[in-house]
């Protein structure tokens, strides 16, 4: 695919923005920046980019400190401190996650679906990366929406799924200062529609992955059966963008319109990254409603 580069030329920025898309469906580089110094224009840029490529990587951001690290969050909205797991000492809002303790996200998910109003935004950095490996994978959830058979369509529409904090697919970890034992000191049920309205968009994304339990009015087997047909559509390798990542990359990703996958590769060796989440809305459904509801464990 010929490189293509998008240069901010408008008159109230002060800098460009070079927007080079890394898939034609997801993913894009944004360069010639720093994220501690934007201008007005340069963060209206970045913010419609990040509406359409669903993903934007940043590299060389090494100097950040923490609270610029929380102010670039903020471009995207309203950052809010994890709902089950204390913050990162000395900060407003981070959430360190760090493989010695259990941080490995190698499912495929959407984050804080089990919440009832999952987040709009979630922003990632990297502090010690093995490199090579450790790589970040993310699918657009629009694009698979838009895959589906109009017949599958119409089905997935009418379908609401429970999700939950509460793996019950995995054993519980034996430490349990752990990253999955902390998540699961409080347990969260929510119901969502299996397909939501992007609220900026107006693209119909599918709202599923590792939090989603039990699609309503189907038994625990019909469930698995509806997940992975769906599910597949979103993790094709043509809606899907993967990161190698180096020290000192930011990451921005609209989380209301795709999911992610954390290559667990790199066996013992070190990875440690810091990530803001943004507030995010109710769901909606196709009907425009807010089908979203929370639910007694």
């Amino acid at each position: 695919m010929p490189t293509q580069v998008l240069r901010d030329r408008n008159p109230d920025a002060d800098q460009d923005v070079d927007v080079v898309p890394l898939t034609p469906r997801i993913g894009a580089e944004v360069r010639n920046v720093a994220l501690d110094r934007l201008s007005g224009g340069a963060k209206k840029r970045i913010y419609q980019a990040w509406l359409e490529h669903k993903v934007l990587f940043f590299r060389g951001q090494a100097g950040l400190t923490t609270e610029q690290f929380e102010d670039f969050a903020a471009l995207f909205g309203e950052p809010v401190a994890p709902p089950t797991i204390p913050v990162l000492p000395g900060s407003r809002y981070v959430l360190e996650l760090d493989s010695r303790k259990g941080g490995r996200a190698d499912a495929w998910h959407t984050d804080a679906t089990f919440t009832f109003r999952p987040d709009k935004a979630t922003v990632l950095r990297s502090l010690v990366i093995p490199e090579p490996l450790g790589d970040t994978l993310w699918g657009n959830t629009a694009a698979a929406y838009q895959d589906l058979p109009e017949p599958l369509k119409r089905f997935a529409e009418a379908l609401r799924v429970q999700h939950s904090n509460d793996f019950d697919h995995t054993e519980p970890p034996p430490d349990k200062d752990s990253a999955l034992s902390v998540l699961r000191t409080k347990i969260l049920r929510v119901e969502h529609p299996a397909v939501r309205v992007h609220p900026e968009t107006g693209e119909r994304c599918l709202l599923l992955g590792a939090a989603a339990k039990r699609f309503v009015g189907f038994s625990k087997t019909e469930t698995e059966i509806l997940f992975n047909l769906l599910q597949n559509y979103v993790t094709r390798a043509e809606n899907t963008v993967r990161w190698r990542w180096q020290v000192g990359d930011v990451v921005v990703w609209d989380n209301r319109a795709t999911q992610h996958f954390a290559i667990n590769d790199y066996g013992e060796r070190l990875r440690i990254m810091n990530r803001v989440s943004v507030r995010g809305e109710v769901p909606v459904a196709i009907d425009n409603q807010q089908a979203s509801r929370v639910l007694d464990y």
